[in-house]
């Protein structure tokens, strides 16, 4: 008899309910939409209900559907702690490490070159992606640690925080805004403001629009470049104006003027190491290899929505 759901069965239904987009759940997924659809759909009947409400416009949980998220992420969490139960604690020979590409503080420049040089590893290969995916290659363990930018959603991992960076506005130099010393989300009411699609980090997504929400922001939005230096051309050429975590000041660009947010502080960027449970003490090891001026500190919890990419990470 075959169970109503399995192990594939959730990884497939959690990458809709986190992206509510079939299309961008397979391209999470590495595959082609038409499978994973009607692999939704053949789960749907075996359990007896729909899941998922589809329409040409949006795509949402069901009563049913939102009743087994937490069960699914709660399994997706066991899983991955049984699996650290039984690996070996030891520190690895090479340190394969991720770091962020959606923030770049300064104590970045020269940090995996100065975590080789302490030898404490034989390598550290390093790879540079959004913190959605660096989470993803973490649980897989094809990672041993990762510089994410939080809010991400982090369950079943050991995180850290490291550092803090609020918002700021990068605005066009020849604006009236760029005028001023500092501006507000109401100052950008009628801006055209650069955004990225929720399914490339969907809990700061979920973060910043509660944020907007709650000083009633809704500005005109187009899609944000994934390169930075393309959407700072935008922001030049007057396209757009974009929200960007602070060490963005560090990028100049003839044309663009930075400027702080209000409320950039709401909506600032957390930079976390991430590990996975039984690594704790590789995470020990790391931020001892760190510069002088990051202090290590609790994270709330993993999953809590605290910060915001640049970028999207």
């Amino acid at each position: 008899m075959t169970a109503a759901l399995d192990f594939r069965g959730l990884v497939l239904f959690l990458a809709v309910a986190d992206t509510l987009s079939f299309r961008q759940a397979a391209d999470r997924l590495h595959m082609s939409q038409p499978p994973l659809s009607r692999a939704i759909r053949q789960m749907e009947d075996r359990l007896g209900t729909p899941l998922f409400f589809r329409d040409t416009h949006a795509v949402r949980l069901t009563p049913a559907g939102e009743r087994l998220l937490p069960h699914a992420r709660k399994i997706m969490r066991q899983l991955a702690q049984a699996e650290a139960s039984i690996a070996s604690p030891a520190l690895p020979a090479r340190l394969r490490l991720g770091m962020t590409s959606a923030v770049e503080p300064p104590w970045f420049r020269g940090l995996a070159a100065r975590i080789a040089s302490s030898g404490r590893f034989d390598a550290v290969p390093t790879e540079f992606d959004t913190s959605p995916r660096l989470v993803r290659r973490l649980r897989a363990r094809r990672l041993d640690a990762a510089f994410i930018a939080l809010p991400t959603e982090t369950e079943g991992l050991a995180v850290i925080e490291l550092d803090r960076q609020p918002m700021v506005v990068a605005m066009p130099s020849a604006h009236p805004l760029a005028r001023r010393r500092a501006v507000s989300l109401h100052d950008l009411a009628d801006a055209t403001l650069y955004a990225f699609e929720r399914a490339r980090q969907p809990a700061f997504f979920d973060h910043c629009h509660a944020v907007f929400r709650h000083h009633g922001f809704a500005p005109r939005t187009l899609r944000e470049p994934e390169d930075h230096h393309v959407l700072l051309a935008g922001v030049a050429s007057g396209e757009a104006f974009a929200l960007l975590p602070r060490s963005f000041m560090s990028m100049k660009r003839a044309g663009v003027s930075y400027r702080p947010l209000k409320e950039g502080e709401q909506l600032a960027v957390t930079i976390g190491l991430a590990t996975l449970p039984d690594r704790q003490e590789l995470q020990q090891v790391v931020c001892g290899l760190l510069p002088g001026q990051v202090k290590p500190r609790p994270w709330p919890s993993a999953g809590t929505a605290r910060g915001r990419h640049g970028p999207s990470p």
